[in-house]
Formats: structure tokens, C-alpha cells, sequence
């Protein structure tokens, strides 16, 4: 019988990766999933209560709540794991899961969401945001210099690589040199509906969180008096609001 491991970045709260870890467990119910940290709070039921094997990040303070201030720890968080009893690895990825080690015997599969967007292409945004002394930003450099030196040296431990998107396919092959294949993530059809109501507005349903681009949205809607209504939670909820006009 073929053993099967699922491993996903971290599980602290729901977003489309999760959803993704679900469908996952859904077709591997026997597979243990590892990851960083584990907020079973935050999560959908279908993640609740499952085998879940967690790093020593966990144990840390505020470890499955502020799982990114210890973004420096999660390579070797990930190389820690021991894969050698399983014959396929199965890694939902956006940041370090894809870095995991496992035999010569193991095919190791990773669905990437993305390659990290904090150390490549967003690097610039993040900086800016994260601010601080200049103590501070100097270090926050030299520590995303390594992550970004391990990121690419991990990037061929995968065997094969899915990706999400066609976008993100051209984003693996630009930092990894590495060609993906794309299936497209499942879309749960019950969800939706088309209304028979036709109402005069622009939706856009997201987390509230910088790297999603919601408040360029709410400033371009400001700027054109056009309506615009925002679906979804997340730390920049109060600050999307209070630069929204009515």
C-alpha cells in the first residue's frame, strides 16, 4: 500500500491554499499533514481534529498565531521533518513547504500557489511596509537574502511541480528555471448562484490582508465615484475602511 504524506506551509487560518489542503484530505483521508503551525480556531471543520504533525515553531511563543515573525526558522522547521517512511509527498506551497527533504526513494509533488511573493517580486512591497528603524530594515535584508539563497537552492528537492495558474507557472519558471504543469484549483460550484437581481455594483471578495491589493481598489473606486463592495476579513479591515468613502 503506497504511503502518503501531505505537507502545507502552515494551517492558521482559511484561505484558498486550505481549501485546497481539504480537497486534498478528501482523496487522502489516511494522510497525516505536516506543517509549521496548527490553529485548529481559525480553521473549517473538515481541517479540525485531523492528524496533524507540527514543527517546533508551534511550541514558540504566539507560535499558531504570528507564524511569519519566524519566517527565519522555517527552512530548518521544514528540513527537520522526517519524510523517509512515505513513498509520495504531496506539498501545498507558497512559501517554504516545497524546501522539505525526503529519500532518493520518495517522489515529492509540489502544488505551488506561488513562489515566495514576500522575497521575489513583492520583496520592494514588503520592505516598505514593514518599515521600522534602520536597524531593523537592515537586518529584515539580510535575513530575506538568505531566505531567498535557500529558497532557490531548495527549489529542485520537488520532483514535479503543479502550479495553480498559468501565472504562477511563468513565476516557477522565472526564479526556479524549473517547468510546471497547471491544474487549476476546484471552485465548490454549491457555493454559488446567479442572482435575478441585476444591482449597480463592482464586488470584489478577497482577505484583507497588503499583498491582495485592496485598498489600490478601494483608492481607484474612491477616485471614480463608482460603487464598490469588498468581501472578506483580515487585518487591514478598520484600514480599508477608513479610507473608503461612503
Amino acid at each position: 500500500m503506497t504511503k502518503i504524506a501531505i505537507a502545507h506551509d502552515w494551517l492558521t487560518n482559511m484561505g484558498g491554499a486550505e481549501k485546497v489542503i481539504i480537497n486534498f484530505k478528501q482523496i487522502y483521508k489516511d494522510a497525516p499533514v505536516y506543517t509549521i503551525s496548527y490553529n485548529q480556531d481559525n480553521l473549517d471543520d473538515e481541517l479540525k481534529n485531523i492528524d496533524v504533525r507540527t514543527s517546533f515553531i508551534q511550541n514558540f511563543p504566539k507560535g499558531n498565531v504570528k507564524h511569519q515573525m519566524y519566517l527565519p526558522f522555517m527552512p530548518t522547521a521544514w528540513e527537520q521533518f522526517d519524510f523517509n517512511e512515505y513513498d509520495v509527498v504531496l506539498s501545498s506551497s507558497s512559501s517554504c513547504a516545497k524546501g522539505l527533504i525526503t529519500s532518493p526513494d520518495t517522489v515529492h509533488i509540489c502544488y505551488c500557489h506561488s513562489p515566495m511573493r514576500y522575497a521575489w517580486e513583492f520583496y520592494n512591497e514588503y520592505m516598505e511596509r514593514e518599515g521600522g528603524g534602520k536597524l531593523k530594515r537592515t537586518l529584515i535584508k539580510y535575513i530575506m537574502n538568505y531566505i531567498r539563497i535557500w529558497d532557490k537552492a531548495s527549489a529542485s528537492r520537488p520532483d514535479y511541480y503543479i502550479a495553480n495558474s498559468k501565472n504562477v507557472a511563468k513565476r516557477i519558471y522565472k526564479h526556479y528555471g524549473i517547468e510546471a504543469d497547471v491544474i487549476h484549483p476546484p471552485v465548490k460550484g454549491s457555493y454559488f448562484n446567479i442572482s435575478d437581481v441585476d444591482e449597480d455594483y463592482f464586488l470584489m471578495v478577497s482577505r484583507l490582508v497588503p499583498y491582495k491589493k485592496v485598498d489600490l481598489a478601494v483608492e481607484v473606486f474612491n477616485e471614480l465615484g463608482l460603487p464598490l463592495v469588498v468581501i472578506g476579513g483580515g487585518k487591514q479591515l478598520e484600514y480599508l475602511k477608513s479610507i473608503a468613502k461612503p
